[in-house]
């Protein structure tokens, strides 16, 4: 048949055989290197070297050094201190044993180092350390120039009173932060799946309207040529003759921008899956699918349980409440206590500056004590607490909205299953009739064209149809694991290794 019809095509009377350019394009593109990949080989590529999961591995490992350095902030820090050296020389005020101030000319060099271990108190935001320093100045006009003076251990406390602790706050919220990044890494390599997924079906679609441009080419440049015999026999009117001319001219058209169409899905789907060499991809339908439904209930359940969302309503209502807080302590009543206790002494050499050490103690409370401040602290308590109640209608609406869009789209889903048989029946029902109505004009039973053209358009909507009834009901299935961070196949939660991405 297909030889006949290139014959055919070389004789009409066309400026270009379109159909044998066709069909060599076709066959052309069937040919060398082939990399075919199935809806689960593409998800598993586009998870690891896509955009989207590289950047959501960036995002993670961003949240996880930060989570780091939050707990490294709470463990004893070790610090060294020294000016070496510090080098004076200008004239300072003295005051005189009568009472009167004259100015000295001071020359001298002097140097110092401590070394400080300090420990945050979470708990009540203060500081405690324990430091050992040793400090030594040489007075170029003194008789008795060089002089030293250690301090072998202090141990001191620096508490706030009544002020606000950020150190409180940070270990509620931190965790949290951490633990939703983690499930916003699960859930942004789901969102992955899904794009890859519609791309999948782009490329998809785009190859099955490149095999049905091409049937239809074929087969209305078989009816073309039976038109023409019967209107020469006398059999079918010119119309119906011009009709088939203009549907071969048009099924000429469509293979071409089928043909196009089919080379842009294809660069979107190798740039989404960062697929750099020149080999053609032919996709694999997904196909024997084990149909299960999804309890709506327990889905929302699990969403409640896993999704980042949840932990970001719970992040949104500390936050809020740490910015009350804050506000109803800054700028009120402040206390600070410092404290140290230690030993010193001081010596004309190192050694000297070391014996026999003296106590050292120091105990300072500072206030800080609004008299009038016009209504500014006030003021910014209430502004606080408003934006709290905000802040708490909006978690509660948004906890309503998400756990209505969980049970809607399991809804949705297992309804998609029934879609999906519906589809497949009116596929195969569509393409029997076409092949029947086909074989009644071919043998003169019928002679409308609106009959056949009809059936033309069913058999090739309802394969398109059937398509993105497959693409809806896996896009589906992902953005329900997406919300529930659950795989209802394997029938376990989703997890990931944190050694692989940090």
């Amino acid at each position: 048949m297909n030889k006949n019809l290139l014959v055919r095509s070389a004789n009409r009377s066309l400026p270009v055989p379109a159909l044998f350019l066709c069909l060599i394009s076709f066959f052309s593109y069937g040919q060398g290197n082939i990399r075919r990949l199935t809806l689960d080989e593409a998800i598993g590529i586009a998870q690891q070297q896509s955009p989207g999961a590289l950047n959501a591995k960036q995002n993670f490992r961003a949240s996880y050094w930060d989570y780091r350095s939050y707990r490294a902030s709470n463990l004893p820090a070790l610090g060294l201190t020294a000016t070496l050296p510090n080098i004076q020389q200008s004239l300072s005020p003295y005051l005189n044993p009568d009472g009167t101030q004259s100015y000295i000319r001071q020359q001298n060099i002097s140097a110092n180092a401590s070394l400080a271990l300090t420990q945050k108190l979470g708990i009540t935001g203060g500081t405690v350390y324990l430091s050992s320093g040793l400090s030594g100045v040489n007075n170029l006009k003194s008789e008795n120039p060089i002089s030293y003076m250690s301090t072998p251990v202090n141990v001191g406390l620096s508490q706030p009173i009544f002020t606000y602790n950020p150190f409180r706050w940070d270990r509620k919220i931190q965790p949290l932060k951490y633990d939703q990044a983690q499930r916003k890494y699960l859930e942004d390599v789901e969102q992955v799946a899904i794009t890859t997924t519609d791309y999948f079906f782009a490329l998809l679609q785009a190859q099955i309207e490149k095999k049905i441009s091409l049937t239809n080419l074929s087969n209305y440049d078989t009816l073309y040529h039976i038109a023409k015999g019967r209107y020469q026999l006398g059999k079918i009117a010119e119309n119906d003759l011009l009709q088939l001319e203009l549907n071969f001219l048009q099924a000429q058209a469509a293979f071409e921008n089928a043909n196009l169409a089919l080379d842009n899905a294809q660069f979107r789907f190798k740039s989404q899956l960062r697929i750099k060499d020149s080999v053609n991809i032919e996709l694999i339908p997904p196909g024997n699918i084990n149909f299960f439904k999804i309890d709506p209930t327990h889905a929302v359940d699990l969403a409640n349980k896993n999704s980042s969302s949840v932990i970001d309503f719970k992040k949104r209502l500390l936050e809020a409440a740490r910015d009350v807080n804050r506000a109803k302590t800054e700028g009120r009543f402040d206390a600070e206590l410092n404290a140290i206790i230690g030993l010193t002494q001081t010596g004309a050499t190192v050694p000297e500056a070391y014996l026999n050490p003296l106590d050292q103690r120091q105990v300072s409370l500072g206030l800080t004590i609004p008299i009038l401040d016009w209504g500014v602290a006030h003021g910014k308590i209430k502004m606080a607490q408003s934006q709290e109640e905000v802040v708490k209608t909006s978690v509660e609406q948004d906890i309503i909205d998400f756990q209505r869009n969980v049970y809607l789209k399991v809804v949705q889903f297992n309804m998609q299953q029934n879609q999906l048989r519906i589809a497949a029946k009116s596929d195969t029902v569509a393409k029997k009739s076409y092949e029947v109505t086909k074989g009644r004009y071919l043998i003169g039973k019928i002679n409308s064209i609106l009959d056949l053209n009809n059936a033309q358009m069913e058999t090739d909507n309802s394969e398109k149809n059937y398509y993105y009834a497959l693409q809806t009901f896996w896009k589906s299935y992902y953005e329900i694991r997406k919300m529930t961070l659950f795989d209802f196949i394997l029938s376990e939660p989703l997890h990931f290794d944190i050694r692989s991405i940090k």
